[in-house]
């Protein structure tokens, strides 16, 4: 609200959208200069005829002040507000400074307008042409100012805070307004004058008009040709003003520069400093570079990083664990919890009776007690306790103090750790619980003195809050929600109502049937309480004297059309009395035990799984699978497997109990529910407590135990692989670097010189060689197109003599590397080379060494990173170098890549990745505390870095944090005191890690004298394994074993008695001499201090500091090498497979041939046909593909052989219905015949197409389209032949189907009469005829006809034989559907068909096939065949016995007559 005096703009249109910001500089140009605001005449319009002249009085009242500024207006409510808006939008666009008076009155419009405008049209402008009106500064009047621009821009805040969007027609009419003011220019002259006149102000003289006429001339000629030099402004239509506007806004994004002179200047300064990272990137990118709200609270806190986390530090989505921390009340319950789970073997050695280890299980509790103190209230890492506080670990006897008997190892310390994890989980869980049954406010003694002290699970926690839930639900729903007398009042939220889950228990619950099922005797929970105590019964039966079904006709409605049956009210009675067993938390506790003791695990194949899985499917050695115990599903990944073939629906999991079990556990149910009466009622009672009990167990607790026993087992074999893929990581990162001799120190690591040559195409692949020294830094990298060359072998040995390598790594992509590394040791080692022997020989181990992890790092960001301008192949040889210098950097610097690294070919994808990424974050953390890291070299070395944060205390954000502050104090330390003293870390971190963070010491290096508080001074104890809080013991041991006393070092640095020990030649036998036992003793009687290990690590770390405790660095094996190079498994390439492999070349009746997978083949003469040769061009051809069974596996890395020995003989191979070429062109260009078997031979492939393929595929089409054929499994034929005879048991049937074992085969099944088998005959098809057995048949009709006479013919056999008589000449040598003597049992496939399709027929005759021999008949020796595999239900063997037997006396002869009859007689379908 204006005061009374101030004069304010008349409200005006909206602002021109390209004049906006014109007034800004203005205004702020008159803060400079006066402070004031601009006089705004109260009647001005648009037209330049209103334009009055300003007179003396005018003047006069702006030096006076009459018009009031907006700095009087400052108090006002509205112009704060507006003022805070306006600030808020200059925050990112400031204004440049302001212009001086004098350069002001040569501009019309500001430089920012003319800016735009040249912007949007594409037209410059003249800076000098346009002028706007600006206060004098001196006593002159103002120049004139009538137009709407001027209007608009001083119009009131109100408008200018108006963000809404321009009409169209005041955006025309600003053009029109000056249009019409220029055209009645002249002739408003006089009218002009006279308005200013008669405003009151001092008359003017004629050389005043004059003066003001033609200062009104140069303004409009200065604005018209500023319009002529921008055409588009003139004549622009409402469409061309509406896009302008679509694209260039209404103007107002200048609004911002609109800011009163009279505002607080702006802080830019004050701006940046509150502007916070999560205002610049995105959340993704934040938690990249952990700068979470919660990474900057596990970086300040005093906790060791990997304990605040939920999941594994090496996780991309590891988060903060908000867990409540364990006390020291907590850890009696805790120990004894967790020494039960630690393992079924500490379990049988310390706790059985007969343990070796029994009277050590109170020591092995308080060993577990205090790794729980340690870990959860004291936090201290694994590592720490491994190293510094073994001694409390293993038992310490003072009395006997030699006999020192580990109790936990290094694994059960991290099981400790992970048991400790779940029991803190479990009892903030059961705290949860009991609130809850607080909040329920009900007394419940059997909750409060059963229950609650038998919840030590997870499950039981989960099972009590249910039954609470079940038992107390009223009380739950009604509970209020508190409110208290000073809450203000909320309104009411209308929710919309969830409907309710109500189940039959609940119904019943509130019914009468309740009383009735008072009537059992016992309640439920008396009922579990018998149980529990099967010694001593707690509760007694309330017999009822009725008759349980007398007993219920009480209950019945008296309602006609409400009453149920009196079984019906019994059966819902035992529905409430079974619901409340099968929830009770204590039954279903007892359930899961003995379900983890006895359960049994078994799998059926599904419809689909029958067909899919066969013999040669992964999932075929559970196809089958009955009654499988779950502890030997522990310990591999068969369960796993089971899980994944049930999710992709091709098997059916069944977890059961022994009948035997769950008659037992259903009788001691059974017992503790029934009545001891003999009465009759009694025992009609017992029977429906019985019927309780059978469904409490088949409906509640085996679905309920059942579905536990899954997950139990799931996450045990889970851990345990997991377990398994750890191992295979410790063996690969616990190993020394590389020692090229034996002689070679264990601290100097190896230079490197890695070469490769990719995939060793010589066309594409150059030569790549990498030198790496020892430090890990790539100094030196080329290529070389050959090593053939004397120029190319010149500048190998140049690199050889300047580097001076320790160890040539030969790495690549497939087997053509055998070859690089053969000719590389040919070089070094003076072979001859170009015609000539090379006279220089060198010394150098060439190798290989395992490249997993080198093919991640050349396609890594990393990689890109550090050498941007490699190659992949030399980012490769890097790799490569760094791994054989050190196995555990290059696995820490993988990070969550790690579990790309398959250790377990077959399993480890069947386990989840977070818990691999836990267990191997636990080795990497094991080994590299064992190992130590130099912290100066860490802060200096971004590939070294990358151990940081796997050091005990540590992880990835307080490593990095460290690094910074490290860097900010010059980025070298001297002593690890600077650690505390430089607040570097926080106590509890350094106590972690103290000991194993590094400070190396030069050699020669002394400890100055008598500088004991001066910071800077270096202690050989920091580059020991040795803990700060032992420092005085080293120096203690030291002093003994050098038989000094205290005055002899009393003007010494405390740790000059250790430097002389270190570095005496004797220190080994010194120390040795030192009584640590008696030392040991001394300590705990003097401080109860267990420092016997400890005394062990000083003395060891006084000879040696941080000596190399690991293994020898291990080389891969020729396995290892030939999978690296060739991709092939024992798996792929094993003895007996039959391969396909191409002929490179042949020499005499030798041929060497080539995998697919790049090995070399060779094929023996003897191996290469059944029939002798002359020649192997004979059979084979170069460029050939032919099938060979692999023999025999030669390979010798060392001298870069890998040899398959191959049989090609079709005795051997079995090879089928192979289309071979005898003369095949190596180009791949058809010459010769094309040979199927010896009856189809054809000149082409085209001949091969219609003759043979298509001809056998319109037979198989007829034959399909038969009304016999059957389509579906062969089970399915069978079951309708069967269903056929049923309803006509005086006729035969048969049919046809698919045999989908034997592609170009069918099926003909068929029954003889219904008390016989369903037979199966074989039907091959070929391009000329069908053919069952050896008999052709030119069509389907003529199929069905031979297989009636031969039917005919086997059946009079059958009867000739049971009469004596002989077997017809030319039936055939062998009884129908008989298994042959001798031969391969189908299915029994010999060692060279694995990984075949087995071919049931091959080297067997199939049932009822012609052979040469006799057979077996019935009656005389029948063996039914053999199953192929002892999982697959066997068919019945094939009968073919008559109708009736010969009765006893009857004439044979007549018996035959009567059988021929009836086979004469049938009639098939």
């Amino acid at each position: 609200m204006a005061s009374s005096g101030q004069i304010h703009a008349p409200h005006v249109e909206e602002d021109d959208p390209m004049l906006g910001s014109g007034q800004e500089d203005d205004g702020e140009g008159d803060a400079e200069g006066e402070g004031e605001g601009d006089v705004i005449m109260p009647d001005v319009t648009d037209d330049s005829s209103e334009e009055g002249e300003d007179d003396e009085e005018e003047a006069r009242k702006i030096r006076e002040g009459f018009i009031v500024d907006e700095d009087e207006e400052d108090e006002e409510a509205d112009e704060e507000e507006r003022r805070k808006r306006r600030k808020r939008r200059k925050k990112h666009h400031r204004k440049r400074g302001a212009i001086t008076a004098g350069d002001e009155e040569d501009e019309g419009l500001e430089e920012e307008d003319l800016e735009l405008l040249e912007e949007n049209t594409g037209t410059s402008f003249k800076r000098d042409r346009l002028t706007r009106l600006h206060r004098r500064r001196d006593s002159e009047s103002p120049a004139a100012s009538s137009s709407k621009r001027r209007v608009v821009v001083e119009s009131s805040e109100d408008d200018l805070d108006n963000d809404g969007l321009p009409r169209l027609e005041d955006i025309q009419r600003i053009w029109d307004d000056e249009r019409r003011g220029e055209e009645d220019d002249d002739e408003m002259d006089d009218f002009i004058e006279d308005d200013e006149e008669e405003e009151g102000g001092p008359p003017l003289d004629e050389r005043a008009r004059e003066e003001r006429r033609r200062e009104k001339k140069q303004e409009q000629q200065r604005r018209k040709r500023a319009r002529g030099a921008v055409p588009e402004l003139a004549g622009i239509d409402a469409n061309a003003w509406d896009e302008i506007h679509d694209v260039f806004g209404d103007g107002h994004e200048y609004d911002w520069a609109l800011e009163g002179d009279e505002e607080v200047p702006y802080d830019e300064e004050q701006d940046k400093l509150d502007m916070k990272y999560q205002d610049v990137f995105e959340p993704s990118e934040i938690r990249k570079r952990m700068l979470t709200e919660d990474d900057d609270l596990i970086r300040a806190q005093d906790i060791p990083e990997r304990m605040q986390l939920a999941t594994s530090s090496l996780s991309l989505s590891a988060s903060l664990s908000l867990h409540t921390q364990l006390t020291e009340a907590d850890l009696g319950g805790a120990a004894m919890w967790v020494t039960q789970r630690l393992s079924s073997r500490k379990n049988r050695d310390f706790f059985s009776e007969d343990g070796p280890y029994s009277h050590l299980k109170g020591a092995l509790v308080m060993a577990v007690t205090f790794a729980l103190r340690c870990l959860f209230v004291e936090e201290f890492e694994v590592p720490y306790i491994w190293t510094h506080k073994r001694d409390y670990i293993r038992h310490f006897d003072v009395q006997d103090i030699r006999s020192r008997q580990e109790l936990l190892s290094l694994n059960e310390l991290w099981r400790i750790y992970a048991l400790g994890q779940k029991y803190r989980s479990m009892i903030e869980r059961r705290g949860a619980m009991m609130s809850m049954y607080q909040r329920l406010d009900v007394q419940d003694s059997y909750v409060e003195d059963d229950i609650f002290p038998q919840v030590d699970s997870v499950e039981v926690v989960a099972d009590c809050t249910e039954w609470l839930s079940m038992k107390y639900k009223d009380q739950k729903q009604s509970e209020p929600d508190p409110h208290f007398h000073d809450d203000e009042e909320t309104e009411i939220i209308k929710k919309r109502k969830m409907p309710s889950r109500v189940s039959n228990y609940e119904i019943l619950k509130k019914s009468i049937v309740s009383k009735l099922a008072e009537g059992f005797g016992l309640q439920s929970h008396q009922i579990v309480l018998n149980f529990l105590s099967p010694d001593q019964r707690l509760h007694f039966v309330d017999d009822q004297e009725l008759n349980p079904l007398v007993f219920a006709e009480q209950f019945i409605d008296p309602d006609p059309l409400k009453a149920q049956p009196a079984e019906e009210l019994l059966r819902r009675a035992r529905l409430i009395l079974s619901t409340e067993l099968g929830k009770d938390p204590l039954l279903r506790n007892q359930i899961r035990k003995v379900f983890q003791e006895e359960a049994r695990i078994s799998v059926e194949p599904t419809e689909r799984g029958v067909t899919k899985i066969d013999e040669h499917h992964r999932y075929f050695t559970f196809k089958y699978l009955q009654n499988k115990p779950i502890r030997e599903m522990l310990d591999s990944s068969q369960f796993l497997n089971i899980l994944v073939a049930e999710s992709e629906l091709l098997v059916t999991l069944s977890i059961t109990l022994p009948s035997e079990v769950k008659s037992m556990f259903e009788r001691r149910l059974n017992e503790a529910f029934a009545s001891d009466s003999f009465s009759d009622a009694a025992r009609a009672w017992n029977e429906e407590r019985s019927r309780v009990v059978h469904e409490v167990v088949e409906q509640h607790l085996i679905p309920a135990g059942a579905k536990w026993t899954r997950e139990y087992i799931r996450e045990e074999v889970e851990d345990f692989l997991a377990g398994q893929c750890a191992i295979h990581l410790r063996k690969r990162i616990d190993v020394a670097a590389f020692r090229a001799v034996e002689t070679q120190s264990s601290d100097l690591v190896s230079s490197v010189l890695a070469i490769s040559w990719g995939k060793g195409d010589p066309h594409k692949d150059a030569i790549t060689m990498v030198f790496v020294d020892e430090e890990g830094r790539m100094r030196e990298h080329t290529k070389l197109d050959n090593l053939y060359d004397h120029e190319m072998v010149d500048e190998f040995f140049d690199i050889l003599r300047r580097r001076k390598p320790n160890v040539i790594v030969i790495g690549g992509f497939s087997v053509a590397t055998f070859k690089l590394s053969s000719l590389v040791k040919k070089l070094i080692g003076g072979g001859a080379h170009g015609g000539q022997n090379n006279q220089e020989i060198f010394d150098i181990p060439v190798t290989y060494v395992h490249d997993d992890v080198a093919r991640i790092y050349q396609h890594s960001k990393r990689a890109n990173d550090e050498f941007s301008a490699l190659s992949p192949t030399a980012k490769y040889c890097i790799g490569l170098a760094r791994y054989m210098q050190s196995p555990l950097n290059e696995y820490a610097a993988l990070g969550s890549d790690i579990t790309a690294i398959t250790f377990e070919d077959d399993d480890q994808h069947l386990v989840p990745k977070e818990k691999l990424l836990s267990a191997f974050e636990r080795t990497l953390v094991d080994v590299t505390n064992i190992v130590g890291v130099d912290i100066n070299r860490a802060v200096a070395d971004p590939y070294y870095q990358h151990l940081l944060p796997f050091v005990c205390g540590l992880g990835p954000r307080k490593a990095q944090a460290l690094v910074k502050k490290i860097g900010s104090l010059g980025g070298n330390l001297v002593n690890r005191d600077q650690f505390i003293k430089g607040s570097l870390l926080t106590t509890k971190i350094f106590l972690n890690a103290a000991s194993f963070l590094r400070i190396t010491q030069d050699p020669g290096s002394r400890p100055s004298k008598n500088r004991h508080d001066d910071e800077m001074v270096s202690d050989p104890l920091d580059d020991t394994r040795i803990h700060p809080e032992d420092y005085e013991l080293a120096r203690k041991m030291a002093t003994d074993a050098l038989e000094l006393d205290e005055e002899d070092v009393h003007d010494e640095h405390p740790s000059h008695v250790v430097t002389t020990i270190i570095n005496d030649r004797d220190n080994v036998k010194k120390l040795s001499e030192l009584n640590l036992d008696e030392f040991a003793i001394s300590l705990y009687e003097a401080n109860n201090d267990q420092k016997r290990h400890t005394l062990n690590l000083i003395r060891d770390e006084l000879i040696k500091p941080y000596s190399e405790s690991r293994d020898k660095f291990r080389l891969p094996t020729s396995w290892d090498v030939v999978t690296m190079l060739s991709g092939e498994t024992p798996k792929t390439l094993r003895i007996g497979l039959i391969v396909s492999t191409q002929v490179v070349r042949t020499k005499g009746l030798t041929v060497f041939t080539r995998l697919d997978s790049g090995l070399e083949g060779i094929i023996t003469p003897e191996y290469l046909s059944d029939s002798p040769l002359s020649n192997a061009a004979d059979v084979v051809a170069k460029g050939q593909t032919i099938p060979g069974v692999i023999l025999d596996l030669k390979f010798d890395v060392e001298q870069d052989s890998c040899t398959v020995e191959l049989s090609s003989r079709p005795s051997d191979v079995h090879a089928g219905d192979d289309v071979t070429e005898p003369n095949a062109d190596p180009t791949g260009q058809t010459t010769g015949q094309l040979i199927v078997d010896s009856a189809h031979t054809y000149a082409d492939l085209d001949e091969l197409i219609v003759n043979h393929v298509q001809a056998m595929a319109r037979r198989c089409e007829e034959l399909m389209a038969h009304e016999k054929f059957k389509h579906g499994p062969e089970d399915e034929l069978h079951l309708f032949l069967k269903n056929f005879l049923a309803a006509n048991p005086a006729k035969s049937m048969y049919g046809f189907t698919l045999n989908r074992k034997r592609p170009g085969h069918f099926n003909l099944c068929f029954l003889a009469n219904k008390n016989s088998a369903v037979q199966t005959w074989p039907v091959r098809v070929a391009p000329e005829a069908y053919y069952l057995f050896d008999a052709a048949a030119v069509g389907v009709p003529e199929l069905c006809d031979a297989f009636k006479v031969r039917h005919l013919h086997e059946s009079q056999n059958v009867v000739n034989a049971a009469a004596g008589g002989k077997t017809p000449f030319g039936a055939g040598g062998r009884t129908p559907a008989r298994p042959q003597t001798g031969g391969a049992t189908p299915g029994r496939m010999s060692v060279r068909q694995v990984g075949r399709t087995p071919n049931p027929y091959s080297g067997a005759t199939p049932y009822n096939a012609i052979s040469g021999t006799s057979a077996p008949t019935p009656g005389t020796g029948y063996m039914p065949p053999q199953t192929p595999y002892g999982y697959q239900t066997p068919h019945r063997p094939p009968s073919f016995q008559p109708p009736s037997q010969v009765p006893p006396g009857m004439n044979p002869a007549r018996a035959a007559m009567i059988q021929q009859g009836w086979s004469q007689g049938q009639s098939w379908r």
